[in-house]
């Protein structure tokens, strides 16, 4: 312990951390620190910049936010979409069999009539894709599950009453999504990116009942590829985030 004019000391911790009193026992100034504490004493100088920084009246404070790191909620994305891509396979053989023949069919493959503005297509240049930038991937994602939703609960209000169990997998399988979509926001906050600007609402009026049915078909298909590029990108996006790496929010006060 080191002795101070003030009546405080400087604690040296058995964990190698020095322990600051408060503020009101210890008034430190650099030329007391310089003083007191050998020089070239690398305790020394970390005493000074606590010190200093305590002292500063507008420097904002910064806390941890519920001691989650941001890999770890890139984790918890991660295994989100995973488990998102098993409720679809559960999904999808429900709704399709409630669609009927050709739809539920294994080799029905039918061309895309769907304009992508209703169901946005994953499908990209895989030389555009591995090109893109991490704010670039999250955006994306962002952007085509925030129309996905909106089209899921257009399938939700078509699905008959009689089949219950198809209607609890479509609310489940949304409600997971909606979860999904504010992760990625959470992430993107916490890498400092703004979120996309929203588009303009989207057209779900098809003009015959096979031609809807055409489009739930073609969102089953979309959302499974999506639920595919997602887990790669934020799989890619884990590994270069350290583990160290701290979510820390800013408290600004005027700064």
């Amino acid at each position: 312990m080191i002795p101070l004019e003030s009546g405080g000391v400087w604690r040296k911790e058995e964990w190698g951390m020095p322990a600051l009193l408060p503020r009101s026992q210890c008034s430190l100034c650099p030329q007391l620190l310089t003083s007191v504490l050998p020089a070239g004493d690398s305790w020394g100088i970390l005493a000074f910049l606590c010190a200093t920084l305590w002292n500063l009246p507008g420097v904002p404070a910064l806390n941890r936010t519920d001691q989650v790191t941001t890999r770890q909620s890139i984790q918890q994305m991660y295994d989100l979409t995973r488990y998102l891509e098993h409720q679809l396979h559960t999904l999808a053989a429900i709704y399709l069999n409630y669609l009927g023949p050709p739809f539920n069919e294994p080799d029905f493959d039918p061309p895309r009539i769907i304009g992508v503005e209703a169901v946005p297509s994953a499908t990209v240049d895989i030389q555009e894709w591995h090109s893109l930038n991490d704010n670039a991937r999250l955006a994306a994602n962002y952007q085509a599950y925030s129309h996905l939703l909106c089209y899921l609960r257009t399938m939700d209000g078509t699905a008959p009453t009689a089949l219950p169990s198809l209607r609890h997998s479509l609310a489940h399988f949304r409600a997971s999504l909606q979860g999904l979509l504010g992760s990625i926001a959470g992430i993107m906050a916490s890498l400092g990116y703004s979120l996309p600007t929203p588009g303009p609402p989207l057209e779900l009026t098809p003009p015959s009942h096979f031609l809807r049915k055409m489009d739930d078909f073609w969102l089953l298909k979309e959302l499974q590829t999506w639920l595919w590029r997602s887990a790669k990108d934020f799989n890619r996006l884990r590994k270069r985030v350290p583990p160290s790496a701290v979510m820390l929010h800013l408290e600004t006060r005027g700064f």
